[in-house]
Formats: structure tokens, sequence, C-alpha cells
């Protein structure tokens, strides 16, 4: 038996919902979290995981991969958290992010986990994670605050 994780405490989505921001990464082609390589792990309510696969192009100088991507990545597994709920058409965006660098992430895959933490009529309120895939090792953690607005 596999221990708990994080993605068990919350409930799965409506399964609509679910499949639309399974796709997250794959309806946006020409956008920030392609270029990234972004994957979609699993999605629930308030609870999103992503991959961000390693490639040299994401590096910086030094040979680590640039903080830029890993901000990326931190902000990015949370939109399907915040969209989730939401219906079709509603809008949403970034208004704060605090974002913690813990450790370097050398030569391996990236992981997020995002959640939210309260949830407002027009604010929502989220954290994230990055880990190594194969080290386990904490690289990252944020602090997120969405505006939302119904759909027009």
């Amino acid at each position: 038996m596999s221990p708990p994780t994080r993605a068990d405490r919350y409930e799965r989505l409506e399964p609509e919902a679910e499949a639309r921001w399974s796709r997250f990464v794959k309806m946006n082609q020409e956008l920030y979290v392609t270029l990234l390589g972004l994957v979609v792990e699993e999605v629930r309510l308030d609870y999103c995981r992503m991959r961000m696969p390693f490639k040299t192009e994401l590096n910086q100088a030094a040979g680590v991969v640039h903080g830029g991507a890993i901000a990326g990545l931190l902000d990015s597994v949370v939109v399907p958290v915040v969209g989730g709920p939401l219906p079709q058409g509603a809008r949403f965006s970034t208004v704060d992010m605090h974002v913690q660098y813990l450790s370097a992430l050398i030569e391996e895959d990236a992981v997020a986990e995002g959640w939210a933490v309260k949830r407002g009529r027009t604010t929502v309120f989220c954290e994230s994670e990055v880990l190594g895939a194969t080290s386990g090792k904490l690289i990252a953690r944020s602090i997120l605050t969405y505006n939302v607005s119904p759909p027009r």
C-alpha cells in the first residue's frame, strides 16, 4: 500500500473540469508553459501536480536550472488550482507571488505541487513547491495571490 500523497487530501474535480485542466499545457501550444515543457500529472479540486522535464536550455550560465523557469513552474502549477472550480470563461491572474529558492536544481526533472489555501469571491490564496524528481530535494516554494473575475 502506497503512503498517502498530498493529492489524497483533495476531492476530485467535476469530470468536465478535470478533463479541461488536465489538458491545460496542451491547449496552449504557443505560450510560456509549452516553452518550459510542463506536463500536468494530476489535477484535483484545489490541487495540481506538474512536471518540468529537464532540458539544458533552461539552465543559467552556472549549469543549474534558471530561477525564472522554476518561478514559472511555481506559478503555472496553481493555474488549474485556481481555475478548476470556476465557470469556463472566468478570468484570473497572479497579483502577488513570493518565491523562496532553497536549493539548486541540477540535471533532473522538477516536480511541482500547488494547492489553494483560501478562496474568496475575487481572490484565491495559493501555495506551491518544487522538488527535484530524482533527489527529492526541496528546490523552491511560493506563496501566491490570484485575482478572479467572472466570465463576461
